[in-house]
């Protein structure tokens, strides 16, 4: 088994959809991300992306990790070390 996990999608039962309370919310996100991370989907898709659409995906979430991960964090977390 590798060092990734995306269990959440494989158990999630519960209303996916966005604006109504703030846990959907987050579950919601936690879904989606864990759906657009699934490599046959990103084999399409990543192709397709815009130089820009790329550009804009790696800054945000490199701008989200810096902002909410400690340096351990990132590295435990992220990077997997």
């Amino acid at each position: 088994m590798g060092i990734h996990s995306h269990n959440f999608v494989e158990t999630y039962s519960d209303l996916v959809g966005f604006g109504m309370d703030r846990k959907t919310d987050e579950n919601t996100i936690q879904y989606y991300l864990q759906k657009f991370s699934d490599d046959k989907l990103m084999e399409k898709l990543i192709g397709r992306l815009s130089d820009e659409e790329l550009s804009e995906i790696f800054f945000m979430i490199t701008k989200i990790m810096k902002k909410h991960l400690s340096e351990a964090e990132y590295h435990q977390l992220f990077l997997k070390d």
